[in-house]
């Protein structure tokens, strides 16, 4: 045996140590080497815990998913048709104590101001998403005001230069029915002529200012012609009728004179109707200038009042101050009405013929019109 292996043994000499003790110290080193090796060659794998999730993530959950469900539910019940259905005698009972709890609440009584702009027509927007606007908004707000016991007058604000036959003839009627129970007068602003004018006749009493357009009392009825521009691009329209007259006005084709004698014998009925209103709004205006100044002219309130076409020269204090006077209050103050639907406020936007496409726009040159407007 070599030496250099003699050396490794250990002796049994006395100054070693004893055997029992030797080995047991022999397997504490294997046994720490043998640890020390499997750390280095394999690290232990990490245990993948799940926290419970607690109970403010839950609840802050709960909670938006609850908004979210509400405004789903108020968009929706915004947005939905609601059917018409008439009053019983229970639910006019239950409004006649709703508006004497109101009155000894102490609501306070006054004059409800009711703006009509622009030129007054039906709102031909069927998008759910757009403002509800047009002549059935105006004509339901004096309707409501109508029925509010705590209106106790109406004033109109007028600046329109008129509009359709039918949507000014809505309003008019609307006016007339609340005038049964109410004093109603009329502000002219910049223009109210045409249908602005026929509005007004039904009310009890007309403000306007010296310089305010007025008048043109009468009806237009304009056709568009797009023959030739069709011819430039190579288009033409073969109609198919089931009489001459179906397509009478079509903007395809040239009029014939007896297509014109019918199309003016309906504007002369129109208009006979625009001056009976005129008359019977008027009563106190001559003959004489009752048929000279209703030809279709415009004139300025001035003059207006010095024919009596209106009543009073002012502005929104003068016809405040009538409104109160005719309903007997002495301190008259504008009452805010019902505020705008939630509709109204949220989808504030609609299509104008700017952003209506080409043949939306083609459709409405096309497609005559009768109405009592001022056009200038």
């Amino acid at each position: 045996m070599p030496e250099n292996e003699q050396e490794n043994i250990p002796s049994t000499t006395d100054t070693s140590l004893p055997k029992e003790e030797w080995e047991k110290k022999l397997k504490e080193n294997e046994k720490t080497a043998s640890l020390a090796q499997l750390k280095t060659e394999e690290k232990p794998k990490e245990k993948i815990s799940f926290k419970k999730p607690s109970a403010s993530s839950v609840g802050a959950f709960l909670l938006l998913l609850t908004f979210s469900l509400s405004a789903l539910c108020g968009i929706y019940l915004t947005i939905r048709p609601v059917p018409s259905c008439k009053p019983d005698k229970k639910s006019k009972e239950e409004a006649a104590l709703a508006s004497a709890f109101s009155s000894r609440s102490g609501k306070k009584e006054g004059v409800a101001w009711i703006k009509i702009r622009g030129v007054i027509a039906q709102d031909n927007n069927n998008s759910p998403f757009a403002r509800p606007s047009g002549a059935a908004v105006i004509a339901k707000k004096i309707r409501e005001a109508g029925e509010d016991k705590n209106v106790k007058a109406i004033v109109l604000d007028i600046n329109s230069p008129g509009g359709t036959v039918a949507s000014v003839q809505n309003i008019y009627s609307e006016i007339l029915r609340a005038k049964k129970n109410k004093k109603v007068v009329a502000l002219f602003r910049d223009v109210a002529a045409s249908g602005g004018f026929y509005v007004a006749m039904a009310a009890d009493k007309i403000v306007a200012e010296p310089g305010t357009i007025t008048g043109s009392v009468g009806v237009i009825m304009q056709t568009g012609n797009v023959e030739g521009l069709f011819e430039k691009i190579g288009v033409k329209v073969t109609p198919i009728t089931s009489g001459k007259y179906k397509d009478m006005g079509s903007a395809y084709r040239p009029m014939t004179d007896a297509e014109k004698a019918i199309l003016q014998d309906m504007v002369d009925d129109t208009y006979g109707q625009f001056l009976a209103a005129v008359k019977a709004g008027r009563p106190n205006v001559k003959p004489a200038d009752m048929t000279e100044y209703t030809d279709g002219r415009i004139f300025t309130g001035q003059r207006a009042f010095n024919l009596g076409f209106i009543d009073k020269l002012g502005g929104e204090e003068e016809a405040l101050q009538l409104a109160g006077e005719l309903a007997g209050l002495k301190d008259p103050e504008i009452i805010t009405q019902r505020p705008d639907s939630l509709r109204e406020l949220i989808f504030s936007f609609g299509a104008s013929m700017d952003s209506q496409p080409l043949a939306k726009q083609l459709q409405s040159l096309a497609t005559p019109s009768v109405a009592y407007l001022w056009v200038h």
